[in-house]
């Protein structure tokens, strides 16, 4: 599926049905790719700290650093 307007209201929607309106979502970001360490271990705290606009802090053992540009350009 492409990312639109319309995938991104059907998946809060889902996400409200599902878990209740309390876990739906205030935004959904299309990405390709999360931060990932090398053994497959998604970097929460890069996510975090991007979407909110801090410092990442130390990247050096991400397996795709560009996922954090990615985020940025989503945001």
């Amino acid at each position: 599926m492409q990312p639109s307007d319309d995938l991104r209201k059907q998946l809060r929607e889902h996400v409200g049905n599902e878990m209740g309106k309390i876990a739906r979502p205030d935004e959904i970001w299309f990405v390709n790719d999360v931060p990932k360490t090398r053994s497959g271990k998604i970097m929460r705290r890069v996510i975090r700290s991007r979407a909110m606009g801090k410092d990442v802090g130390d990247v050096s053992r991400l397996a795709n650093p560009e996922a954090v540009d990615e985020i940025s350009k989503a945001h």
